[in-house]
């Protein structure tokens, strides 16, 4: 069946389906204050920090969890890859549950990425990372009330580079693991997408888990698997001890700078802005040189 069609039961004749128009939208602006204004900007502020909050909780009392269960135990508990199945899956859920509010961001850095890609003011920006980080903090802050005093002994969930790894190699791991989630974000979120496959717009948080899923089970073992500041900075709070600050800010460059190049790729290269400016320029040249 192709996507004009659908299939109405049995023998009845295919019927038409009209696409979704396209169109893109124009550029965020820089500095939009007339959204204080508006109740639309509030409502999404406090989806990301109930979200963020949910998130943390989930995730951090898995990793917990499986600390305790494997320390009692060898060979017990979820292992990394439960782990990543936690991370990835409640990013899906708090995703389609919040896309329609605030977008679902859930990250500073995709909020910080939608930025450079001039899909979000920089009101918005500010209020959503804001909102993330403390909804980070209080979602940390449940799993140490609830784990209590295994909650110090077993590292509190806190990012930190891996014995043996370096900050280099840290680093990178952060940033490719950011480009690799941004990435997916603007492309399940592309408006040209979006009105080609209306029709399933279920998928649409279903690659960005899937993204969160296979980017911890690549960076689990180099540095706990950032790509997430808001994560990241909830845990060493809660848990607060050197070895969470040490090595702290790979948690904030990496994934900012795997955002911004993952935006600049799509906006540039996949959505062809770069050819289209060149075209332009050459156009507005050549016009020149006949004058």
């Amino acid at each position: 069946m192709s996507k004009e069609e659908v299939i109405a039961g049995g023998d009845t004749a295919d019927v038409a389906v009209e696409k979704a128009p396209y169109w893109d939208p124009p550029p965020a602006p820089l500095l939009d204050t007339s959204e204080l204004t508006r109740w639309s900007l509030y409502r999404a502020v406090i989806a990301e920090f109930v979200a963020t909050l949910i998130f943390l909780y989930v995730s951090l009392a898995t990793v917990i969890g499986y600390k305790s269960q494997s320390a009692a135990e060898v060979c017990t508990g979820v292992g990394y890859l439960g782990v990543a199945w936690a991370f990835g899956a409640t990013i899906f859920v708090l995703v389609y549950c919040t896309g329609g509010v605030s977008g679902g961001h859930i990250n500073p850095a995709v909020t910080f990425g939608l930025f450079v890609g001039r899909k979000l003011s920089l009101v918005r920006t500010v209020l959503y990372i804001v909102a993330q980080c403390l909804g980070a903090i209080c979602g940390a802050g449940m799993v140490k009330g609830i784990a209590g005093a295994s909650y110090e002994t077993l590292g509190g969930g806190a990012n930190s580079v891996a014995d043996g790894v370096s900050v280099g190699a840290g680093l990178g791991a952060e940033i490719a693991g950011t480009f690799v989630l941004v990435y997916t974000v603007l492309s399940a979120t592309d408006p040209k997408r979006t009105a080609r496959d209306s029709f399933i717009p279920v998928l649409v948080p279903l690659p960005i888990g899937f993204a969160v899923f296979i980017v911890h089970l690549a960076t689990i073992p180099i540095t706990g698997t950032g790509i997430n500041p808001a994560r990241s900075l909830g845990a060493a709070v809660m848990y607060n001890q050197h070895k969470a600050w040490k090595d702290h800010w790979i948690f904030w460059v990496g994934p900012l700078l795997g955002a911004t190049v993952a935006a600049l790729y799509h906006r540039f290269v996949l959505r062809g802005e770069a050819a289209k400016a060149l075209g332009s320029f050459r156009s507005t040249g050549a016009a020149t040189a006949r004058t």
